[in-house]
């Protein structure tokens, strides 16, 4: 009997979604966005990151200015309690997406390994 795929991913994604890292993840996110000070350092934390990223992925070089800066606003943003916790949640959910990426393809890497 064929599976869908697509069906699974559906159940998962729901699944996800019910899953007490998820619950933690977004009472967290509702947090830091309640705290008008504790949004903005969070915004701003975010878009340094988004930008060294994008440097990051056009082969642009970081400069040590910008790692200093970063490394700083890391400092800052986990003095505040709301922040850190929902870095915590994020770190959480992370693991778990990473633990579920390695189960979905041990079907392909088993495959490849046995081939060789």
């Amino acid at each position: 009997m064929a599976v869908n795929l697509y069906d699974a991913a559906y159940d998962l994604e729901k699944a996800i979604r019910q899953s007490d890292e998820y619950t933690r993840l977004t009472k967290m996110y509702d947090a830091v966005y309640a705290d008008a000070t504790a949004r903005k350092m969070f915004e701003d934390f975010r878009n340094l990151q988004l930008k060294l990223q994008e440097k990051q992925m056009t082969g642009q070089e970081i400069t040590q200015q910008e790692v200093d800066q970063a490394q700083q606003t890391v400092g800052i943003v986990q003095q505040n309690l709301k922040i850190a916790q929902l870095m915590e949640a994020e770190q959480q959910m992370s693991r778990v997406i990473a633990d579920l990426n390695q189960l979905i393809m041990k079907p392909l890497e088993e495959l490849y390994s046995s081939h060789q």
